[in-house]
């Protein structure tokens, strides 16, 4: 029986669906930018074989910017190929795997709408969905898309970085595995849109108490707004 394909940015896959690893995505090479850095590591591209996926992400990646970007909580960032068809109509162009600067193109499980702390089983390693990506200025300059960071923001489609909870093996062609998800019910989406509809500190109390139980554990960023959320209640 085949697994429905969820909605990219609703609850996503149950416990044990199962979607694909279309394609693996690494730094092609460092780009000039306009940033306080002066380069940018977003030009990521398919490779193809085996890629080693370690704590801080795929071997041989690099993050320019690693005050922003990279580390544990986000080793490995996902995207999609439901939510890269959705720009592909709105920007009249194919968005190909890594031109969002993802490590990996997903199908048949929710990036957007996974549970923050669902896991995956990919290849032989275990990944744990952290939180979303915030679209910056480099990622702006990089599509030259007019309005950009307002226009990816009001999608709500922003994929979901990963923490590596087991290393090991992928390639593309690997199964995505949904091992585990967490009864909060909180997505990514959700988590991202509810500054903008004022549900914050609902989300942030879920969350809270989920990591209070164990069930998850929380990437920095999530619980220190989280919890200057509920205070703020």
């Amino acid at each position: 029986m085949t697994t429905p394909i969820p909605d990219p940015v609703r609850p996503g896959a149950p416990l044990g669906a199962t979607g694909e690893l279309l394609a693996v995505c690494r730094v092609h090479g460092l780009l000039p930018d306009a940033g306080q850095v002066g380069i940018t590591a977003i030009d990521k591209r398919p490779v193809e074989g085996p890629v080693k996926v370690r704590t801080l992400g795929l071997y041989a990646d690099v993050q320019a910017d690693r005050a922003h970007h990279g580390g544990e909580e986000q080793a490995v960032y996902a995207y999609s190929q439901e939510d890269a068809d959705h720009w592909s109509a709105e920007l009249g162009y194919e968005v190909t795997p890594g031109l969002f600067g993802e490590n990996f193109r997903t199908r048949g499980v929710a990036t957007s709408g996974a549970l923050i702390g669902e896991r995956w089983q990919v290849g032989s390693a275990v990944l744990e969905v952290t939180h979303p990506r915030t679209p910056c200025s480099t990622f702006a300059r990089r599509l030259g898309e007019d309005r950009w960071v307002k226009r990816f923001t009001d999608a709500n489609r922003t994929g979901a970085y990963l923490r590596v909870v087991t290393p090991g093996e992928v390639r593309a062609g690997d199964s995505i595995e949904v091992v585990f998800r967490p009864s909060h019910g909180v997505t990514i989406a959700d988590w991202f849109g509810s500054r903008v509809a004022g549900t914050q500190a609902d989300v942030s109390g879920r969350l809270l108490a989920a990591e209070a139980t164990g069930e998850i554990r929380l990437s920095g960023e999530i619980r220190a707004r989280a919890e200057r959320s509920t205070r703020e209640r």
